[in-house]
């Protein structure tokens, strides 16, 4: 198997930046953020390192090559140039699945078939078969075809990393542990402060806050498509996973994550069982609009109710209204960031952020308000 790799990171959109950042920290090397994906160069060794350690990744794409694709007579050749039979075996499984986007060819079920088609015919050529079993691994072919250019991929992810393994029970409107994790660290949270999410649901930002306070590799406690794959150096996921134990801290933290429903909060207890940081997290049956805190300073990063769903449109504001009493009446090394897809919630909330970034929770889009106290800016970095 070829060193020299390229990934593709498919994220979230207002996330790139951040995966771009951890792909640097992890060492990755030509890192380019581009619209809902970043992309990078690797070696093989770096596959594992990516699954296991990326918290605002989707997943880890192997990216095989690009070529024009006007027509599908180019889409089938381009398709069939590629050396399939050095990654794939014999008996590999590889389903297609794709999207195109401003180009010629803008049927996907027709251009799956016709990649199909291509690979099976390099693939039965190599392996000298008219019909190929795909009783084994699975090889997940992704496919984009943008300004009829086709980019090629392997997903080496299986279920996409926000699949932490952690949440086997959900509450109604989740939110998705990428996004969590995302907020948790543009809260410039590292660990050190006390950590609060009032309206904390299921515990996902709160799980998330205690796996990036421990330092500890969200995705230790899954398996991955790429774990069965015969080209990956031997030994590279048993490598990767003790790096990323070796960088885990020991610390006590102060994260905790109230709820006025008692269901919700059970499913958090659970939940911060499963992903081994109960120890870490307090979860407790509280009301978010008389949240109270004697500490000097603290963050709060929290994912209330939107108005769209869970409640109505007005008691929604009124919820914001109350809340904002609450947070103005915290001492004045408190700040806050609060996804919300509420138009007015600056107005309810009774004060403008700071500083706002557009984020998307599944199909929604939000902002994320940054607050400090009392007119204290928002200052990035700030402890």
């Amino acid at each position: 198997m070829m060193e020299h790799l390229e990934l593709a990171v498919p994220t979230l959109f207002g996330l790139e930046g951040l995966a771009a950042e951890e792909l640097r920290r992890l060492g990755l090397t030509d890192v380019r953020p581009e619209n809902g994906r970043v992309l990078c160069g690797a070696r093989a060794a770096d596959i594992p390192r990516l699954n296991l350690n990326l918290r605002t990744g989707e997943r880890v794409l192997l990216v095989l090559g690009s070529f024009p694709a006007g027509d599908f007579d180019a889409l089938f050749e381009g398709t069939r140039a590629l050396p399939w039979e050095d990654l794939i075996p014999r008996n590999g499984a590889f389903p297609v699945k794709g999207h195109c986007l401003n180009s010629a060819l803008h049927a996907v079920p027709a251009c799956q078939a016709i990649i199909k088609k291509a690979v099976a015919a390099r693939l039965g050529g190599a392996y000298g078969l008219d019909k190929l079993p795909e009783t084994g691994p699975l090889y997940q072919i992704q496919f984009s075809l943008m300004k009829d250019t086709a980019v090629l991929m392997l997903d080496t992810t299986g279920p996409g990393l926000h699949k932490r393994g952690y949440r086997a029970v959900g509450v109604t409107a989740p939110l998705r542990e990428t996004l969590a994790a995302a907020m948790v660290l543009l809260s410039k949270y590292r660990g050190r402060d006390p950590f609060c999410d009032p309206f904390c649901g299921s515990g996902t930002i709160a799980i998330e806050a205690a796996l990036i306070a421990k330092n500890r590799a969200p995705g230790l406690d899954r398996s991955f498509s790429a774990q069965k794959w015969g080209f990956l150096p031997s030994g590279a996921w048993m490598d990767a996973a003790d790096e990323a134990m070796d960088r885990e801290f020991d610390g006590s933290y102060d994260i905790w994550g109230g709820d006025i429903d008692p269901k919700a909060v059970s499913i958090a207890r659970s939940n911060a069982e499963k992903a081994g940081v109960e120890d870490l997290v307090r979860f407790e049956v509280a009301d978010a609009l008389r949240f109270r805190r004697e500490a000097p300073y603290g963050r709060l990063v929290t994912n209330p109710p939107y108005g769209e769903r869970i409640l109505e449109k007005r008691e929604a504001e009124e919820l914001y209204r109350e809340f904002g009493r609450a947070f103005r009446s915290l001492p004045d090394g408190w700040t806050l960031s609060l996804l919300s897809s509420h138009t007015e919630f600056e107005r309810t909330f009774g004060r403008t952020a700071d500083k706002r970034r557009k984020l998307y929770n599944g199909m929604i889009k939000c902002d994320l308000f940054l607050y400090g106290k009392r007119g204290v800016r928002y200052e990035k970095g700030k402890k």
